[in-house]
């Protein structure tokens, strides 16, 4: 049988774009730190932010949406508030209507990832739900990120 590899945190040359992200205080837990489910949230931010940022994802009027089919993430060093965060992104596969994004989570001026995962978002028609191809601007934008 294979082994799988254990996922190991990444430093920031692996990622082609960054956003910092501001930690709040509902973020920690009893914990102390960061929830794990806040590391989702800080994902979809990070690229749905940046998407409309540049001009490629119109969440109100547009007629093509993604939607989250796969989310996935690996934790390597506590986060917690008050720390800025700064996510850094990166398309690992782009297909015909679905985009496979990789984000890595560091705490600011750190060189190696606290935390990392990916997110699949799949291209669809806001009306009928079904899958579309990208729109050129997005895929154009998303080759940047590979």
């Amino acid at each position: 049988m294979n082994a799988v590899a254990k996922p190991q945190p990444e430093g920031r040359d692996a990622y082609k774009a960054f956003r910092p992200i501001t930690t709040r205080w509902m973020d920690n837990d009893v914990y102390g730190h960061v929830n794990n489910v806040v590391y989702y949230s800080w994902f979809d931010t990070a690229v749905n932010a940046t998407l409309i940022e540049k001009g490629v994802l119109d969440i109100h009027g547009g007629q093509t949406i993604g939607l989250v089919i796969e989310t996935q993430c690996n934790y390597f060093a506590p986060l917690a508030f008050p720390q800025t965060i700064e996510a850094g992104i990166r398309v690992a596969k782009l297909g015909t209507s679905s985009v496979r994004y990789e984000v890595g989570l560091f705490a600011e001026g750190e060189p190696f990832t606290a935390a990392k995962g990916h997110f699949v978002h799949v291209y669809v028609d806001r009306e009928t739900r079904r899958p579309v191809p990208l729109p050129a601007p997005l895929k154009q934008f998303l080759e940047t990120l590979t």
